[in-house]
């Protein structure tokens, strides 16, 4: 008599159960990705002011540029989020690029902006910004951004100026502008900075006539530290006119005029 194997149908049942479970989920994705884009969002996230160097206008004709489209009816399995990011993220006033299909399958770019710190206009005639890190940003269309104003005799941009072991004055001029932003009372204070043929540094205030003559940007707390201190305390009484110059190169003192 032959002895039949022992079949466990309960094991059959449960595996039966996640084929099916399976192949319900895969079709449901495949026919997601056949879906199209309902609709294209675009949000660009304003600068400190509310102000934009770059529209949702710029980004979807950009991508107009692009796709010959702004991918409202393409299939789902036909966007390349990440091409979408680096296309955008190619634009100099683009800091970050998110981009993304919800749930109800709206294509949604979320655009984040470089922040301007200097204005460059210097003696050969280039006009261009700064961002936080050193990023060479064109004047935009929209508006001129609110930004410390540097001109005179600075020397040629370079995408590796901040980490060359030599210095230079754009190196030393990006120094000045990163120390007066982080400092609550000059990054309000002083609105240009003006480089000599000789490579010194002269800053201009915001109230009064004078010019600061900072000299180099050695020492730059002690500097700061005095500035402040005549600016709050010697000043005011003095009055905002009396003086031409304000100078702080000499160790320990400020030398006025």
């Amino acid at each position: 008599m032959i002895s039949l194997p022992n079949i466990r149908y309960d094991r059959i049942i449960w595996m039966l159960f996640l084929l099916i479970v399976g192949l319900g989920l895969f079709a449901a994705i495949q026919n997601k990705k056949e879906k199209e884009i309902e609709d294209t969002i675009i949000t660009v996230t304003p600068l400190e002011g509310g102000d934009k160097l770059i529209s949702e206008g710029d980004v979807r004709t950009a991508m107009l540029r692009a796709f010959d489209s702004d991918l409202k009816r393409y299939r789902l399995d036909e966007i390349d989020v990440t091409r979408v990011e680096t296309l955008l993220e190619d634009d100099p006033f683009v800091k970050n690029a998110e981009v993304y299909v919800d749930q109800h399958n709206i294509l949604r770019i979320k655009v984040e902006q470089r922040e301007p710190v200097l204005r460059i206009l210097d003696n050969n005639g280039n006009n261009y910004y700064l961002d936080e890190n050193g990023v060479k940003m064109p004047p935009s269309k929209n508006f001129a951004a609110r930004a410390l104003v540097a001109t005179g005799n600075i020397s040629p941009y370079q995408t590796d100026f901040i980490t060359r072991k030599k210095t230079s004055t754009l190196k030393d001029l990006f120094k000045l502008a990163q120390a007066l932003k982080s400092d609550e009372f000059l990054s309000g204070f002083i609105q240009q900075i003006h480089v000599t043929n000789g490579g010194e540094f002269v800053m201009t205030p915001l109230i009064g006539d004078q010019q600061i003559i900072l000299g180099s940007v050695k020492r730059l707390d002690d500097k700061f530290r005095r500035l402040k201190i005549f600016y709050k305390e010697g000043m005011p009484s003095a009055g905002w006119r009396k003086y031409r110059s304000v100078n702080l190169k000499f160790n320990g003192q400020i030398v006025c005029r």
